[in-house]
């Protein structure tokens, strides 16, 4: 491995199975594989080379300036034949870091593989209207998710999608759908400006990197409202955490309205994390809730939205599941181990009550 050559480096690691890259100046390179930070090797990088390769992977030489300026910044790497990268470069104590999401350029996988709900997803995916969202801590495959999805509408459908991303990281070919993929910075200056503009554009499908502010929630459940089915996600780790947040964008004055709106436009929200596999590897856990009359409700009314969790539970038939309940799913599937579902339970309680009626069953 050499780490003076960036590309060698990278393909070095990839192949090592990291799902992140870490490089950054006096440390060695490292990766995280299964969850776990790995160092590759003892030699340091020095700032001069992390100056270099950040230069070497930006596409515009105007970026370098940006960068200097605004001292981090978000953009796409490729390497022909290897993968792409979702990039953030930053400094840290004078000198350049480098934090790089590994994107496989390999064929989008499929619900099955994924191991999302297969009827469940195809379901999701015939929705002409309303708001779909992803939700999960950073490095929980909301993004794969997502591009299966796609892929899955794209190979079915012949519809108009257009998607809104910083940066673009899975890239997807015209099937039976047409695709128009933007990036913020190189193709639109944020996500609200791009929700304007897609509106001209003739989507039936709209996907959006992030809901990240007050504009950007407001167009995207105003487009899903108007007839378009919007894709989107949230760092939060449930759909009640989710529910509150977008709420929690607005003034105290706005709220029923926008509780009223969400309530209206909610399709489904898959609230999902990594977990360490029996065996070796990482499996998905996964909480879903879709958009019932019962769900809509308890969204309308602040001071029902704790029973959402309620209505979940019992909402199997219909292929919802709380967290806890796929852990025990998982648990007696022998997918994963007890100790590391009762680390990772929102009740921990309840999850043990769980398992033990399934050794009765």
């Amino acid at each position: 491995m050499n780490i003076h050559d960036l590309n060698e480096l990278l393909t070095f690691i990839v192949k090592a199975g990291a799902s992140d890259v870490h490089l950054r100046a006096g440390g060695p390179p490292a990766g995280r594989v299964d969850g776990e930070i790995v160092r590759f090797g003892e030699e340091k990088l020095s700032a001069e080379a992390m100056e270099r390769f950040t230069q070497q992977m930006m596409p515009t030489p105007t970026m370098w300036g940006t960068f200097l300026e605004k001292r981090d910044m978000d953009f796409a790497y490729s390497i022909h034949g290897l993968a792409r990268f979702r990039v953030n470069a930053y400094f840290q104590r004078g000198s350049i870091g480098l934090i790089m999401r590994v994107i496989e350029d390999k064929p989008i996988p499929t619900f099955e593989q994924l191991g999302l709900p297969q009827a469940v997803f195809e379901e999701l995916a015939t929705h002409e209207r309303g708001l779909i969202l992803v939700t999960g801590p950073t490095g929980s495959g909301k993004t794969t998710t997502l591009a299966s999805l796609l892929d899955h509408i794209n190979a079915s459908n012949a519809v108009n999608m257009v998607t809104l991303e910083d940066p673009i990281e899975v890239l997807h070919r015209d099937k039976k759908a047409a695709i128009s993929q933007r990036e913020l910075g190189a193709d639109t200056k944020s996500f609200s400006n791009g929700l304007r503009a897609a509106m001209r554009q003739d989507p039936d499908i709209i996907l959006i990197g992030e809901m990240r502010d007050k504009e950007t929630v407001e167009a995207a459940l105003s487009a899903a409202q108007t007839g378009h089915l919007v894709f989107s996600t949230l760092h939060t780790q449930d759909a009640i955490r989710s529910i509150s947040r977008i709420i929690d964008f607005f003034a105290p004055h706005e709220r029923d309205q926008i509780r009223v709106g969400l309530s209206e436009s909610i399709v489904a929200i898959v609230s999902q994390r990594l977990l360490p596999r029996k065996n070796g590897g990482r499996v998905l856990g996964m909480e879903i809730m879709l958009g019932t009359p019962t769900v809509r409700e308890c969204i309308k009314d602040p001071e029902r939205l704790e029973e959402i969790k309620q209505a979940v539970m019992e909402g199997s038939m219909r292929g919802m599941q709380t967290f806890d309940q796929h852990l025990a799913k998982l648990v007696a599937a022998d997918m994963l181990e007890e100790e590391e579902a009762m680390l990772a339970a929102t009740s921990a309680h309840e999850l043990k009550i769980m398992m033990m009626k399934q050794q009765f069953e």
